[in-house]
């Protein structure tokens, strides 16, 4: 049997899931006996395990990009075993720098090169989707990774992170975080809705104190993890010049930009019901306690945590405007742009940039990210600099 062959059979498996993979790989399971019924009717059914490997490992190097690469997910998703295997070959996007399962959107992205995605901006339902980037020619072909809603409030605005483009609400199942600014939009907390490490507290807020009623889903965990914070220098004197910002990461040590420094690596998502997703486990983990009795607790990190800040531009005075290098990422002034760097503790900065993000349309904005910081941490972040701010222009 030829590898193309071996290839197609992956094709017809998919086919068979149907709509399950092209909304959202979790739903796999939803269709798991199809193809279990299909796999013991052909001759996968007697692989050797070696065999079988070998031929998943070949998948997996040659679709290594979107949307082939859907294949890889297909794989993951048709049985027990194949999963096990397909765990292992897929590397996280801090080694192989590509995006596969859901989970690593909430995992550090590349040590050796910044992971291009975009962001567009639906201003009538005030909705923002991020992309990953298939060709750098084009922001209309991309792979979607997240969506993002806002919400005003009366004293706050929440911006509501979901894996569903159709359906962003924190009733969902595809619920993953949110941001939160406070009124002026000067200040902004990003809300895991699981921990990136096991000494991560909770902060209790309106959507724990609902969990068991009908308002949310038994499925989404229970839990508000601070993982960040950012906030925006006011500008008292209204003096012109581009905002200047700073991002605490709660949950990343200042540690994680060295050479052989660690960042938190989700390797599960969290789902409070067991019968959820029963047959994914790398989906699924022990789920989060809910302590009533604590109203707001603290992060447990907070000394040597790492602290970015906007690259400052320079005044170009042939343009007669505020510059930044970024390689061509960028097309379109605006004081939305900005590159992120990591402040070192003697208030020098480091040279790498680890996050940045500009505007290339009316309402598409490049976004570009690499470790020890996550896409959704990224995106998060990024939402921060659409909020109307006042006090900072």
């Amino acid at each position: 049997m030829s590898f193309r062959s071996i290839l197609n059979d992956m094709k017809g498996f998919e086919v068979k899931l149907g709509h399950s993979f092209r909304s959202r790989s979790q739903r796999v399971v939803q269709d798991n006996l199809v193809v279990i019924d299909a796999l013991k009717q052909s001759c996968w059914a007697n692989m050797p395990p070696e065999l079988l490997r070998e031929v998943l490992m070949r998948i997996e190097k040659s679709e290594g990009i979107w949307p082939p690469r859907r294949h890889v997910v297909a794989c993951a998703g048709v049985c027990r075993s194949w999963r096990d295997i397909m765990k292992e070959i897929v590397k996280t996007p801090e080694v192989s720098a590509k995006l596969t399962f859901p989970i690593s959107l909430k995992q550090p992205g590349s040590r050796d090169t910044l992971i291009q995605c975009y962001i567009k901006r639906h201003r009538g339902s005030q909705t923002y989707y991020l992309f990953l980037a298939l060709s750098s020619a084009s922001y209309d072909d991309g792979k979607f990774l997240l969506a993002a809603r806002k919400c005003r409030r009366p004293t706050c605005t929440d911006y509501i992170i979901s894996l569903n483009p159709e359906y962003v609400s924190k009733g969902s199942s595809t619920y993953i975080g949110k941001l939160r600014s406070n009124f002026l939009g000067t200040k902004f907390t990003i809300y895991d809705t699981q921990p990136s490490n096991a000494g991560a507290s909770m902060t209790r807020s309106r959507s724990t104190k609902l969990v068991g009623s009908k308002q949310v889903s038994p499925r989404i965990p229970a839990g508000n993890y601070p993982v960040g914070h950012i906030s925006y220098e006011l500008n008292v004197l209204g003096s012109r010049g581009p905002r200047r910002m700073q991002c605490s990461m709660d949950t990343i040590p200042a540690s994680a930009i060295e050479p052989g420094g660690l960042a938190p690596t989700q390797t599960e998502f969290v789902i409070n019901s067991v019968d959820s997703f029963p047959s994914i486990s790398f989906f699924r983990s022990k789920s989060i306690r809910v302590d009533n009795s604590r109203s707001e607790i603290v992060p447990a990190q907070k000394e040597g945590i790492l602290v970015m800040r906007n690259k400052a531009p320079r005044w170009h005075e042939q343009l007669q405007c505020w510059c930044l290098n970024f390689n061509g990422r960028v097309t379109v002034a605006s004081v939305k742009n900005f590159q992120l760097v990591a402040s070192l503790e003697d208030g020098s900065e480091h040279d790498s940039v680890i996050l940045q993000f500009g505007k290339v349309g009316k309402d598409v904005f490049t976004m570009d990210y690499q470790y020890p910081i996550s896409a959704f941490q990224a995106f998060a972040i990024c939402l921060s600099s659409f909020d109307t701010k006042i006090a900072c222009e």
